[in-house]
């Protein structure tokens, strides 16, 4: 069930980045927005993988892969490729930023408090299925 809810949330992560993409005016708004919204899909596909993670280990890979991916574009090789095909732009960026490094940790924060917050409420609800359970059983 859970990867079913991180594809479904992922989906739509997926769409409103498209959106913003295509909406939003160039500049900081849709910039920030962009670049927090990618980093939350990397956060979900990471727990999408390996979705017994902690979510401080998938938010570590996710913000690991999201500056890794940043810092490559010092090589000038994303807006080489994105120029051959534009849709790379919106996986690997174009030119390098401190302010998008600091998005994507915004990003991933978001993500893991809202992950973390499910999973407390999930097993919550699990532990007291179980407690009604156990008490009719008696």
């Amino acid at each position: 069930m859970r990867r079913f809810l991180l594809a479904l949330v992922a989906f739509c992560v997926i769409a409103a980045g498209l959106a913003v993409h295509a909406l939003a005016p160039d500049g900081f708004v849709g910039d920030a927005a962009g670049d927090a919204l990618y980093a939350v899909l990397i956060y979900l596909l990471v727990a999408f993988v390996f979705p017994r993670w902690p979510v401080w280990a998938s938010g570590g890979v996710a913000l690991a892969w999201c500056t890794a991916i940043e810092f490559f574009q010092l090589t000038g090789l994303p807006e080489l490729w994105g120029m051959a095909f534009r849709p790379l732009m919106l996986v690997f960026g174009t030119v390098f930023s401190w302010w998008d490094i600091v998005m994507y940790s915004a990003g991933v924060a978001i993500a893991v408090v809202v992950d973390s917050i499910i999973r407390m409420a999930g097993r919550a609800r699990r532990r007291s299925a179980e407690r009604i359970a156990s008490r009719a059983d008696r």
